[in-house]
């Protein structure tokens, strides 16, 4: 079971998360965004990734290590 949050809420677990990777300390992520058509389970992404000074690879690996871990803790709470 998940729990939900606000996309304010996920935004803000999902920027701390991803800028705690290895060479992602200068990433920020600006939005989360709700999947169409999903209601249960991971029904949010990370359309967009700001750089900063961290290199691509690293952000990559780390968006997708982050987007798996998270989404197996939170949704995004619906109408949000």
């Amino acid at each position: 079971m998940t729990t939900g949050k606000s996309r304010a809420e996920l935004t803000q677990i999902a920027d701390a998360a991803l800028r705690s990777q290895p060479g992602c300390e200068t990433a920020s992520v600006p939005a989360v965004r709700a999947l169409p058509n999903i209601r249960e389970g991971r029904n949010w992404e990370i359309p967009n990734v700001v750089l900063g000074d961290s290199l691509i690879s690293d952000i990559d690996r780390a968006v997708m290590s982050v987007h798996r871990r998270l989404g197996r803790k939170y949704h995004l709470l619906a109408g949000d």
